[in-house]
């Protein structure tokens, strides 16, 4: 068994790992000093100046400008897909770990029960609550509420929700996934990926049929071993996924899908040396920013000199950040087509 042993990377610089970001301010920075501009979070007066109180990027829509800080707890919006795990099981509710300042809480009244059925919880639902949910099972569930307290109520009354199974779950700062109207996405690689407004990203192989487990709740679960090529795409997805965030680029289907297309222009055990890394990437810039490359690199090989990446590779900070560069190049090309 070969292992690769390598001296601690050099971290990116804050310039390169930020390019193309907004302003990035720390805590008593002088945002603006024109007196014209309305204070939001993350700023204070200080006479005419606009300063900053947290560390972030600046944000200004209009008049108004705000710091949205580099990492914070998840702030709760009713309406908002998160991914939580259950750490409690109390009375007639399940307590909630949702990366928020307060364990959420799942009602019991709030959940669907198997099958879809809809009535009235009874005695005999309650005590029956640990077959449902128990401590470590990981659920997804939508914001149904928000206490006066800060916590949020959940809801998994629709059967897109429920129990998970079958899958590996990512964290990344809740930032930086854009808020869209569908947080579900089945990819065309093979794999369900559900983007948690809370940071939590879950990524899971795509169910097939109607006995697999989808739109049932999670209640009907398929525990067979995943097959080694679904397993490889959900280790890959799961590093492009961390290299995007290295670089804080905003997640949503289309930049992880670019990602992994991008990953998938890289060789194999050949990229574990350094300057064979260094010749990959560069010959992936060129692919990214040839139309031949960037249409047909996955269906004729012949095109891109560069071959396919193993997943593990991308755990490597370098070819996370140019994995992550290429990715948003090719977003800028289609925004200026």
């Amino acid at each position: 068994m070969e292992v690769d042993i390598r001296l601690a990377a050099e971290r990116l610089r804050q310039e390169e790992a930020t390019r193309g970001a907004a302003q990035l301010v720390t805590p008593g920075d002088t945002v603006t000093g024109d007196g014209g501009f309305m204070r939001g979070h993350g700023t204070y007066k200080d006479g005419e100046n606009l300063v900053a109180s947290v560390a972030g990027f600046v944000r200004r829509i209009n008049r108004l400008i705000s710091v949205q800080p580099l990492k914070a707890r998840y702030n709760g919006e009713i309406g908002d897909v998160v991914i939580g795990r259950v750490i409690e099981v109390q009375q007639k509710r399940w307590k909630v770990d949702t990366c928020s300042r307060l364990h959420s809480l799942l009602m019991l009244s709030s959940v669907n029960l198997p099958g879809g059925e809809q009535r009235r919880k009874t005695q005999e639902d309650e005590l029956a609550m640990r077959s449902y949910l128990e401590e470590g099972d990981l659920i997804s569930a939508e914001v149904q509420n928000i206490f006066s307290d800060g916590s949020l109520s959940l809801h998994t009354r629709s059967l897109k929700y429920g129990k998970l199974s079958q899958g590996v779950v990512v964290a990344v700062p809740s930032n930086l996934v854009l808020r869209r109207k569908n947080h579900f996405h089945d990819l065309p690689c093979g794999a369900t990926v559900i983007l948690g407004n809370n940071g939590y990203i879950w990524i899971c192989a795509t169910v097939v049929g109607e006995d697999g487990g989808a739109g049932t709740g999670g209640y009907v679960q398929n525990l067979e071993r995943v097959p080694l090529p679904e397993r490889e795409v959900i280790s890959r997805l799961r590093n492009c996924i961390l290299a995007l965030a290295g670089s804080w680029m905003m997640l949503y289907d289309t930049s992880i899908l670019y990602a992994f297309e991008a990953s998938s222009k890289f060789q194999a055990r050949d990229l574990l040396k350094p300057e064979v890394m260094a010749e990959a990437a560069d010959l992936c810039v060129y692919c990214v920013s040839c139309p031949v490359c960037v249409c047909d690199a996955l269906s004729r090989p012949e095109v891109c000199a560069a071959r396919l990446l193993q997943a593990r590779d991308l755990l490597k900070p370098e070819v996370m950040a140019e994995v992550a560069d290429l990715t948003r190049k090719r977003l800028d090309l289609e925004a200026a087509e």
